[in-house]
C-alpha cells in the first residue's frame, strides 16, 4: 500500500510541477516566494519546489525509507525520544 500512494505522491508532484503556470493563476502569487527568489516567477518556481518536495516524500515512501528519513531529521527536536 505504501508504494502505492509514494507512486500517487509522485506523480501529484510531477503534475504540480508541471501545471505550475496553471497553479499560478489559479491560486495567485506567494509573498515569501516572490521576497526571496524574485519578482518574476518566484511563485512559479515556489510553486515547482513545492511539486519537488512531494515528489520527493513519495520516492521516499515508495522506498520504504520514510520513517528513517524523519527519525534523522526529527532527532535533533525529540531529544533522544525514538
Amino acid at each position: 500500500m505504501k508504494i502505492i500512494a509514494g507512486f500517487i505522491l509522485m506523480a501529484a508532484g510531477t503534475l504540480f510541477m508541471a501545471k505550475s503556470e496553471d497553479i499560478f493563476k489559479n491560486f495567485g502569487r506567494i509573498a515569501w516566494f516572490d521576497k526571496h527568489l524574485g519578482a518574476e516567477g518566484g511563485s512559479r518556481l515556489g510553486y515547482k519546489l513545492i511539486g519537488l518536495i512531494i515528489v520527493f516524500f513519495g520516492l521516499l515512501l515508495a522506498t520504504g525509507s520514510l520513517d528513517g528519513f524523519l527519525k534523522v531529521v526529527l532527532s535533533p527536536l525529540m531529544k533522544g525520544k525514538f
